[in-house]
């Protein structure tokens, strides 16, 4: 049974950092074709954050660009988002998808509230 699962949510003032983390249970990383982060906000869209594909490249939405960084550790089969520099627009349900063949799977979410 494949499982994502995202941690490391919270809440965190402006200008903070916070780093998400998504662990992979059921796939070896170095099968998944590419794994991604997304956000959804209160009332908007679910919307592409950042993603990496196996062979190593990177693509991040306008918005995050310059303050949020995807990697991953395929030995512990996870995939993380550093954000740093979080403003209040930062805040949205995160979540953590990834590509296997033509199956996407998604995790559950974690939250990320930025608010003094």
């Amino acid at each position: 049974q494949v499982q994502l699962v995202e941690s490391g949510g919270g809440l965190v003032q402006p200008g903070g950092a916070l780093r998400l983390s998504c662990l992979v249970s059921g796939l070896d990383l170095f099968s998944i074709n590419a794994m991604g982060w997304y956000r959804q906000a209160p009332g908007k869209q679910r919307e592409p954050v950042a993603s990496t594909t196996i062979s190593g490249g990177t693509a991040y939405g306008d918005s995050v660009k310059g303050r949020f960084t995807i990697s991953r550790d395929n030995a512990k089969k996870t995939v993380y988002l550093q954000m740093n520099s979080l403003k209040p627009e930062d805040t949205a349900v995160y979540y953590c998808k990834a590509l296997y063949g033509p199956y996407a799977y998604w995790g559950q979410g974690t939250q990320v509230t930025v608010s003094s």
